[in-house]
């Protein structure tokens, strides 16, 4: 089922992307790792379980680099499987992935299907923009809220955004998740509720 389209969600999407596009590498260099380190010290206090989490795309907040340091740390870590319905794979090693849709790397592990995201014990999801009340605006297919379904209501819901991107809400409807927290480059923030 398609989502419903808002026009306001449209022009934001618009405006980020085009400014995104203006972002040098070396800004992009220097806010992921300022980005990266924010999640680790978030996370530093925490013993390593599951966690979910999203290969990025060039244009996004990255996450390969962290992908690599949480695996060090000993978390076990679940990546999507884009395809029209949401599913989950445990990553293991870059060379067990292969490109998939919009030519992002996917795990070849076991799919483990939608109901897996219940296992992960935080939730780390891309955003073209969050809100301070916890709103989050996606690329606008919808993948993540039907994936976030299946999540365990104690899960914290953290979107990674640059701190340009974060505003006092976001245009959304009643089927969007709501995010607890944000992470950006200078820091964590913005717990809803």
């Amino acid at each position: 089922m398609a989502m419903p389209r808002d026009q306001r969600k449209d022009s934001l999407r618009a405006s980020v992307l085009l400014a995104r596009a203006a972002v040098s590498p070396q800004t992009w260099e220097a806010e992921d790792t300022a980005r990266d380190d924010a999640v680790l010290d978030w996370l530093g206090t925490c013993t390593p379980t599951m966690l979910a989490l999203y290969v990025s795309r060039t244009g996004e907040p990255g996450t390969r680099r962290l992908i690599d340091a949480l695996h060090a740390r000993g978390w076990k870590i679940l990546l999507p499987v884009l395809r029209r319905e949401p599913d989950w794979a445990r990553f293991s090693t870059w060379e067990e992935t292969t490109p998939s849709w919009g030519d992002i790397p996917e795990p070849t592990t076991p799919r483990l299907g939608p109901a897996s995201l219940a296992a992960a014990d935080v939730i780390l999801v891309p955003c073209l923009a969050v809100g301070r009340d916890g709103s989050r605006l996606g690329t606008g297919g919808g993948w993540y809220d039907r994936a976030l379904a299946r999540r365990r209501s104690d899960a914290p819901l953290i979107a990674l955004s640059r701190a340009a991107e974060v505003f006092d809400t976001v245009p959304h409807l009643a089927h969007d998740v709501a995010v607890d927290a944000r992470i950006t480059e200078q820091g964590s923030s913005g717990f809803a509720g």
